[in-house]
């Protein structure tokens, strides 16, 4: 007797942890997708940030005429940062690029104008408005030329948009995969209590006395599995704020907040909605029908 009580502790445990895994790696794969869908505005704004914009100076090109374009840039709202770089810093990068000292085999001459390195706003970086902006600014006399990679803007422009629509359609499969695997794994757990579920309505207990205890159990798995994904989850944020610092994960609170309530609630709904109907099913069954 005490042998098969023991049995089935084990056997009730196994069902349980069994569960409880189920829906952390669920939730903690569906909690991914959120984050990633969550900040990929921000992760294209931020490449979209990245691409330079220069602008080259004539030599006749005076010192007040340059600052005070380099201070009506940084002030420009479509401005993230605008950066003087004369002629000797600019030869000095390109050597240390090249690995080679140019400006030695021209005997001394530097062809490297005085530039300002522009990076611009995401919300400017589409071919009409930057194209729009580097006319304006080619448009000066002193301006020599204006210089940006036309190619990387409309591809960039191009992947984020196909990559969010891609992102969209992933997320609703992939939650409805996140509700049939968590879904399965509770009908297996309730399949083996099946026979205690006809008994107890057979001996007179209300359907709703029945599923009760079993509602219970289930959101404290899915609870516990939710727990952890979120942990995992969390160890995940961690990193990428650490990893991609300028994107400010961290003190994003509200994305956060509606990220980790999002998969604590996912999980609590779907093991309440999952036991609901599957102990439903073995209610309504005939005792005949147990045995299929």
């Amino acid at each position: 007797m005490a042998s098969s009580s023991s049995y089935q502790k084990r056997r009730l445990f196994s069902s349980y942890f069994w569960v409880v895994i189920s829906v952390f790696l669920v939730l903690f794969m569906l909690g991914l997708q959120g984050f990633f869908l969550l900040n990929s505005q921000k992760l294209a704004d931020y490449f979209r940030e990245q691409v330079p914009m220069s602008i080259y100076f004539k030599d006749s090109a005076k010192d007040v005429e340059m600052q005070q374009l380099e201070k009506s840039l940084q002030m420009a709202d479509y401005t993230k940062s605008a950066v003087f770089v004369s002629s000797e810093e600019g030869a000095k990068q390109t050597i240390d690029d090249l690995g080679e000292d140019f400006v030695a085999k021209l005997d001394g001459f530097n062809p490297i104008p005085n530039s300002i390195d522009v990076r611009l706003n995401a919300s400017f970086v589409d071919d009409s408005q930057i194209q729009q902006i580097a006319d304006d600014l080619a448009a000066k006399d002193f301006v020599q030329e204006v210089s940006y990679d036309k190619p990387l803007v409309s591809l960039l422009n191009e992947n984020v948009k196909r990559i969010s629509f891609w992102m969209l359609i992933v997320s609703g499969v992939f939650i409805f995969i996140a509700f049939l695997l968590i879904n399965s794994s509770i009908r297996l757990s309730i399949y083996a209590k099946r026979f205690t579920i006809k008994t107890m309505q057979m001996v007179g207990a209300t359907k709703g006395f029945i599923r009760k205890p079993f509602i219970t159990t289930s959101i404290k798995l899915g609870v516990i599995g939710a727990l952890l994904a979120l942990v995992a989850l969390g160890g995940v944020v961690y990193w990428m704020d650490g990893y991609v610092p300028e994107l400010e994960i961290l003190q994003n609170y509200k994305m956060l907040a509606i990220l980790f309530v999002g998969v604590l609630v996912f999980g609590v709904l779907i093991s309440l909605i999952s036991t609901f109907f599957a102990t439903t099913r073995y209610l309504n069954l005939r005792t005949d029908q147990l045995y299929y």
